[in-house]
């Protein structure tokens, strides 16, 4: 029996936050999308975090992963952690404008490429600089080995920049120091075997993706 059951649809997006997470604990997984109504836990969405050693079950991005983080010992300072993966789903909610409520429009996407997201980026930067990262060395809070805050910022922004690549030359221009860590992250052994599982361009999926790509596609 593996460790975990991970329930996530079949996209990187917030899957890759868990899966980061699992892969850096040297957990096994398996993956099912399920239909919230078919389950015993009581949750509204994806995901959902299956612990089979314990039976616990827990739904929620954030509550996933600083269970995870706890377990495996992979927080170096809980309260920043906590704040970087409130933030990382802030900005996937933006990027997705609400989770596809709206699609993209030139005039939208302007403020957001423009302002909104580099804005973002670059509190990251200042926030990494501020914690012992520079962009060809260095983790989190001087740690000798990425923790869960690391993990979390090369799920948000590694992950985005490769499905997307349109937004890289963004990330390299504002954000130095948040770039050489995530593309660390990205290329350690454990991170880079799971990234070849999900070697595809699919990022968040469905009409909010096809919209996202027809702006960075005009963007060219």
């Amino acid at each position: 029996m593996t460790d975990y059951t991970l329930n996530y649809w079949p996209i990187p997006f917030r899957g890759h936050f868990i899966r980061y997470a699992l892969a850096h604990a040297g957990a096994t997984w398996d993956e099912a999308a399920i239909d919230p109504g078919e389950a015993d836990y009581p949750f509204l969405a994806q995901p959902l975090l299956t612990d089979h050693g314990s039976g616990r079950q827990l739904s929620q991005a954030p509550a996933i992963l600083m269970y995870l983080g706890r377990k495996h010992g992979l927080i170096a300072e809980p309260d920043e952690t906590l704040r970087l993966i409130c933030d990382a789903m802030d900005v996937l909610h933006e990027i997705t404008r609400c989770h596809g409520t709206q699609m993209w429009d030139r005039a939208a996407w302007a403020g957001f490429a423009g302002a909104r997201l580099p804005r973002w980026m670059a509190l990251h930067e200042r926030f990494t600089a501020a914690n012992g990262v520079r962009s060809d060395a260095g983790y989190l809070f001087a740690a000798p080995a990425p923790s869960l805050a690391d993990l979390t910022l090369a799920a948000l922004w590694h992950t985005m920049v490769d499905k997307l690549p349109g937004l890289r030359p963004l990330l390299h221009e504002t954000a130095p120091s948040v770039e050489g860590l995530v593309d660390r992250i990205a290329a350690r052994g454990e991170i880079a075997a799971l990234r070849a599982d999900w070697s595809g361009p699919l990022y968040c999926g469905g009409q909010i993706e096809a919209s996202i790509r027809e702006m960075l596609e005009r963007d060219g």
